[in-house]
């Protein structure tokens, strides 16, 4: 959405080379938009995805469908403690890998795409600090944009980031195993990320023939 440069989230969208700022919709069928927040341009939008669901209060949400911007390991790992699962769809799913705990047997069908790497004992050793995380983004004391803006790549060998990657990457397996062997759970997360892929483009016409009746005013 274009805007001025004076507005607090507002940055030069490529694109049009004009000051704009992002604005995320929930979306969720029947329901239409049932949360929207701002959000800064060109940067991961997992805080913002997670945080709608945090903060709107007209539905329970156990399962949030979001695109490869939405996502990360870390973000996945918030998401569980905060009581709902991320499912992304992962761009052209360049990301299959598979992640278990150091020791599994891996079957030989899959050991191409899965790495016995996972140190449960690093995420049991912080599994405390990440629970007081959850807690302060689930009162409001923190939001989860900061919260993973603070544990981003940046946040690499951090022992708080490490342990909340490696959960993440057991959750994304577990993910994983359901999108590949369940048609109806993959049918339905493309229909619903299509559906808010519909709702964005509906907002950007309706952006666009404001501005018209602005203009012949």
């Amino acid at each position: 959405m274009e805007t001025t440069q004076r507005v607090w989230h507002a940055r030069q969208d490529p694109r049009r080379n004009t000051s704009s700022i992002g604005i995320y919709s929930h979306v969720r069928d029947r329901w239409g938009i049932f949360y929207a927040q701002p959000f800064v341009l060109n940067v991961r939008q997992a805080g913002v995805a997670i945080e709608g669901v945090v903060r709107q209060e007209s539905i329970e949400t156990s399962q949030l469908a979001v695109d490869t911007h939405g996502y990360t390991d870390f973000a996945m790992a918030l998401a569980r403690l905060l009581g709902f699962d991320l499912c992304p769809r992962l761009k052209e799913l360049k990301q299959p890998h598979l992640y278990v705990p150091r020791g599994t047997v891996i079957p030989p069908e899959i050991v191409t795409v899965c790495e016995a790497n996972v140190d449960t004992a690093l995420i049991e050793k912080h599994w405390d600090t990440l629970a007081h995380l959850t807690a302060s983004v689930m009162s409001g004391n923190t939001s989860a944009v900061a919260a993973l803006a603070r544990f981003g790549s940046t946040a690499r060998g951090d022992p708080i980031y490490e342990a909340g990657v490696r959960w993440g990457r057991l959750l994304r397996t577990a993910f994983l195993a359901d999108y590949f062997v369940k048609d109806a759970f993959r049918n339905e997360l493309r229909r619903v990320l299509n559906r808010g892929e519909a709702v964005n483009a509906l907002k950007r016409v309706v952006s666009s023939k404001c501005k018209l009746i602005q203009c012949s005013d």
